[in-house]
This record gives C-alpha cells, structure tokens and sequence, in this order.
C-alpha cells in the first residue's frame, strides 16, 4: 500500500513538503477560509519539478498550476467562504490550457513584462537615460517604471521636474544616521547618498505568474572612500490579468535589505520606504485623488496608518487609478502612510512611528501588493483582494 504525504501550506509559504522533489503530488485541495473567493491567487510552496500542471476539478473544470523553483501558483475561480474544491494533479498541462500569459522581454538589464494585449510594467536595472535638463546627480536605476492599467494607460511618473528623484516604483530612505553621517538615499540631489542597481536575478515569465530578482545597494557617499551601508534583493511577482468587477493587473514586491557592517538608524520621519509617483499631469491638490483603507483622503489620510491605499486621477479623460497593499507580516503593519498634498506622490513609511535600525543578520523584509485598474476605487472589489493577500486560501497537497 502507497504511503500518502500531507501538507498544509501556510499563508506565507513557510512548511517544507512531505513529499520529495521527483514525486509528484496526487492530488490538492483548496479551502476558501472565511472570506468567498474569486479569481484569487492562491500561492503555495511546492517542492517538485518547474513547469505547468494540469489541475483538474470534480466537475471536471481545468486550471493551470504553474511550479517555479519550489513556489507554486494557482487561480481559484469562484469559491464561497468555508468552502473547499479539491483537483487532481496531472502532468503536463493540457496544452490548450498551458498558454504563457505573461512574458517577459528582456533587454540587458531592462525587463518588460507583457501580456497578449499589452504592456505591463518595466524593471530598469541599469541607470536610465537622462531626459533634458536634468542633471546626471538623478540619473539611476534599480526601479519599476511604466506601469500600466489593462487598457493601456499610464499609471506612473520618471524624472518629474519638480522632483527629479521621483522614480516610478522605488525604496530609498530619507532621514539616516550611518557611523556618524546622515546619508540621505532618497533625495539625490543632496549627494550624501544613493541606491545603485548591482546584478539581475534570472527573470521569467509563465502561465500564471512570471518575474524576476534583482540586487541593490544603498551607498553612503559622505564616507571616504564611499561606502554601502545596505544591500537589497527585489522579487517581484506579476500575474496575468484578473477579472473582478473590471479587469486588473497585479504584481507584487517584496523588498529585502541587510545591514553590510554598521546598523543603519532610520529616525523618526514622514516620508521614505516603498513609494509610487503618479502621472505628471497629476500635479496639484486637485490633480490626484487619495483613499484609505480607513476611508481617509488626501488630507485627512497624510500620516495616518492603513492596510491600503488608492490613488488615481484622469487620464484621457477616463478615471484611473492604482492600489498599494501592505501585508500584514510587515514591520509596524499596518504601516503609516505619507500622501502627499500637492504631488502625485505615495510612500509606506514605518519611520513615522519612530526611530528603528535595520542591523547586520536582522534583515528588513517587507511585502507589497499593487492592483492596477481602469476606473474609480471600488472599497468593495479593494477590500477582497486585500484579503486575498492577506489571508490567502490554504492548500492541502497529497
């Protein structure tokens, strides 16, 4: 008689399979926890061979499982609360269903995830390309820009002339103390200190999720000769498009950063961490509208905590707008938020609460969801992809 193996896969992934990597599993069930699930990814660590499944439902209804170095990634259509669905494995994929709907275009260190109807977003590693007038101090990479909604409309800002160190998608830190000095890492123009792209993971694409990994570092540059006080991995996730109420993008960051020798003291601040620049004609009290998981708004929401955040405004003259997520495992979740009141300009900022280090062997991690969307905030279709990434479904593999 064949020994079946059990696992419960946990929400952040941390269980290792019973099973070993030349076996595959027989069979998998999904349980809908306390939230009714639809469209939901549902992440899981799996330890067998990369490529493509075929998982395949009671009532006979097919989806992809798509395995990548032991992480694994399914779409759970519709599934009430308390509910569970079970599948049968088989390999490979059908091939009517094993489609890679995202891709990835790589040149050098620039990378375009794409989709069969479009662009998505772009990593730039190496430093890019200084627009006119701009002066080679802002010149860098290591940064997310464009981003875009399903219907083709950009999200994002690069090299804004009111701030030139705004960079699409990015993670500097503001207000630091390093062995005596004060690099700043976010404003460049200061030339105490900067964050330098190093090296590109393998990047890929795939039926259910594609991405990628890249190394930065934070160099203080008031030390003599310079200095990196903090080296950073990106993993990045970016799914392939989502019908909710309306179609959506989302991807995730997730942002890994280790002291190299000295702790880096991070004071109290109101701004620095993860942050997003909107559309350049954004500009403006009135360009760009905010809202909080709390119900707050651009005024009200400036230095307040909260699970996510909208913004958005016009863009051709049709409302679009983008979600950033804090996960609940980050530190001092849900994180405090700066929102700008005259740019389009968003960041998580955990120095807000006070003073904190990021010391040597205590690495940062911090976890992030964006949701891209034509059309206005909908709390409602918000709210259950939050839960989605907070509280993920869970997987039983046999």
């Amino acid at each position: 008689m064949r020994l079946k193996n059990f696992l419960l896969v946990s929400i952040c992934g941390l269980l290792v399979p019973a099973f070993g990597m030349a076996e595959m599993p027989q069979k998998l069930t999904v349980e809908a926890g306390k939230f009714d699930r639809h469209h939901a990814v549902v992440p899981m660590m799996i330890s067998t061979a990369n490529g493509a499944y075929t998982l395949t439902g009671e009532d006979g209804s097919k989806t992809i499982l798509q395995v990548k170095d032991s992480q694994g990634g399914f779409i759970v259509e519709d599934l009430k609360a308390g509910a569970s669905r079970t599948y049968r494995v088989g390999n490979p994929a059908d091939a009517a269903l094993e489609m890679t709907a995202i891709s990835v275009q790589k040149n050098a260190t620039q990378l375009k995830f794409k989709t069969a109807a479009g662009e998505i977003l772009q990593y730039n590693g190496d430093k890019t390309p200084l627009p006119q007038g701009i002066e080679p101090i802002y010149q860098r990479g290591g940064y997310i820009h464009p981003v875009y909604t399903p219907s083709g409309k950009l999200l994002t800002d690069d090299y804004a002339p009111d701030h030139k160190h705004h960079h699409g998608i990015w993670s500097p830190w503001t207000k630091t103390e390093y062995e005596g000095r004060h690099p700043d890492f976010w404003n460049m123009g200061t030339g105490t200190g900067r964050v330098d792209f190093e090296t590109l993971g393998e990047s890929f694409g795939g039926q259910i999720f594609g991405g990628f990994s890249a190394n930065h570092k934070f160099v203080d540059m008031k030390a003599i000769p310079e200095k990196t006080a903090l080296t950073e991995v990106w993993d990045v996730r970016v799914y392939r498009p989502m019908t909710g109420k309306t179609p959506y993008y989302i991807f995730d960051v997730t942002t890994t950063q280790n002291a190299v020798d000295s702790p880096l003291t991070l004071p109290k601040y109101h701004y620095g961490g993860m942050g997003f620049r909107g559309r350049r004609e954004w500009t403006g009290k009135d360009g760009m509208t905010f809202l909080t998981s709390e119900g707050k708004d651009r005024v009200t929401g400036n230095e307040t905590r909260g699970r996510w955040c909208w913004m958005g405004g016009k863009a051709d003259g049709e409302t679009i707008g983008i979600t950033i997520m804090d996960h609940p495992a980050n530190f001092r979740s849900p994180q405090p938020m700066r929102l700008n009141p005259d740019q389009p300009f968003f960041c998580y900022s955990p120095s807000q609460l006070g003073e904190w280090k990021i010391e040597k062997g205590k690495p940062y991690v911090a976890r992030y969801r964006f949701v891209a969307a034509d059309g206005p905030a909908d709390v409602e279709e918000i709210n259950r992809l939050w839960n989605d990434f907070a509280e993920p479904p869970k997987v039983i593999v046999e």
